[in-house]
């Protein structure tokens, strides 16, 4: 009778819950320039939770607070100083209120992965509190992404005077930077347009490149791109270099053209001064319908890595959305532009050129005048040298004529060389000298009509 076999149930193991860290992202707008966007940018974002991320705006001014978007947390320091009345375009009271409530600020850059600050400098909350507030989120260790506007040429150049000011304080205490000049938005609205519409069209375009950018350290794509990669690029050499010069666009485009125009407006915004040419870190992500060829991500991909050349390190992703059907969106992220559009860089480059060419000119007329000198002395030397063979052969030819006389001085001064004597053959000469000295001063004594007749003082 065969023994039946039990079979053995396989048990699954039970699953491993695996903690994931959630991303956190504090976008910071300081001042009232820097309130007025972030409000923007809040009202746009809405696929995130505020457990996700969250907006702060930071200003002495409480009148400027009241005028912000709900979802943005509202943060008023400064009233035992300023008395709710801002600070008047003054950077060094700006810089005073908020190293007096360094404390109190010190709670905001807490317990997030990612803090962005934006905003307008050329004033005295912006220009004189973000160098402050950049430092303390730099000492926490933080990843920090600055950006900032610079005021129009009509606002006069006290004001672009204190931004510069601002932006080299603060380039040392950010992983990187944007730099948008609001002059740039004549390139694209016109002249005539209210000044309201036309801020709106900045802090509009703005957002929409920081809301592309959030979402895709959130939203999963085709080829993936995380909060790692946005982290890479941003601060890829965390050691070495800060206030790397970045550049952020996203555009959507629609059209049978679509790759060629989105390729061509993607890499040259008209609202930034500087281009992606030469940046070392690129990111960028390309969002199209489910059909998507590979040939249209091949066309994107090859074109801006054309552009930046060298050793950049390029991150790329593609995402997939029904909702672009015969439409294209890319999001780029440019770190570490080679563009020079800090003042002092440029002054410094300037004046290192200046004295590089100066060094050169004094180097190049030192070894000239060395040349010269050597030609000189080579010259002195031959005429020294013919002078003294001409002088002793003239010397030599005379004594041959002349009777040779043993009591002569044997030194001849003027004739090209000397002929040595010791301290008997001098003691000798000088005495004869003295004789004959003594023997003229008796000559001439003697009265002029016995002077010939006494031949013994005839010399």
């Amino acid at each position: 009778m065969a023994k039946k076999i039990k079979e053995k149930k396989l048990i699954n193991p039970p699953m491993i819950e695996i903690p994931v860290h959630k991303i956190k992202i504090k976008v910071i707008g300081v001042g009232g320039g820097g309130s007025s966007i972030v409000s923007e940018i809040a009202s746009r974002i809405s696929f995130l939770g505020r457990d996700k991320i969250s907006f702060i705006a930071i200003d002495t001014n409480p009148k400027a607070l009241k005028r912000v978007n709900p979802k943005v947390s509202r943060f008023f320091f400064g009233e035992n100083i300023t008395h709710g009345l801002g600070t008047g375009m003054d950077p060094e009271l700006g810089k005073t209120v908020a190293k007096t409530e360094k404390e109190k600020i010190k709670k905001i850059f807490r317990g997030a992965d990612l803090f962005i600050l934006i905003s307008s400098l050329g004033g005295g909350t912006g220009s004189g509190a973000v160098p402050v507030l950049a430092k303390i989120s730099k000492d926490f260790g933080n990843l920090t992404y600055g950006i900032f506007t610079l005021p129009f040429k009509f606002e006069g150049e006290k004001k672009m005077q204190i931004a510069r000011e601002s932006l080299e304080k603060l380039k040392p205490s950010v992983s990187a930077l944007s730099i948008l000049p609001n002059e740039r938005i004549f390139q694209v609205i016109d002249k005539k347009t209210p000044l309201k519409t036309a801020l709106s069209v900045l802090n509009k375009s703005l957002a929409e490149s920081l809301e592309s950018l959030l979402e895709l350290a959130y939203l999963p794509g085709l080829i993936n791109i995380d909060f790692a990669d946005l982290k890479a690029i941003l601060n890829f050499d965390p050691a070495f270099k800060k206030g790397k010069l970045t550049y952020l666009n996203s555009l959507e485009i629609e059209g049978k053209d679509k790759v060629n125009q989105a390729i061509k407006k993607i890499i040259s915004s008209p609202l930034y001064p500087y281009s992606i040419e030469g940046a070392r870190g690129i990111l960028f992500n390309i969002t199209g319908e489910k059909n998507i060829s590979l040939a249209e991500v091949s066309q994107i991909s090859k074109s801006i890595c054309d552009i930046v050349k060298g050793e950049a390190k390029i991150i790329f992703g593609v995402s997939q959305d029904n909702s672009y059907k015969d439409k294209i969106k890319i999001t780029l992220l440019a770190s570490d532009c080679r563009s020079k559009i800090f003042p002092s860089e440029k002054s410094i480059e300037k004046i290192g050129s200046q004295i590089l060419n100066l060094n050169k000119k004094i180097k190049k007329a030192n070894r000239k005048k060395i040349k010269m000198e050597d030609k000189a002395k080579k010259r002195f030397k031959i005429l020294t040298r013919t002078s003294e063979i001409n002088t002793a052969s003239e010397w030599k030819r005379k004594k041959e004529n002349e009777p040779r006389n043993v009591n002569q001085d044997k030194t001849r001064q003027g004739e090209g060389f000397k002929i040595r004597r010791n301290a008997i053959q001098i003691k000798e000469t000088v005495k004869k000298e003295e004789e004959n000295k003594l023997a003229k001063e008796r000559f001439w004594e003697i009265p002029a009509f016995l002077r010939k007749k006494n031949k013994r003082f005839i010399f």
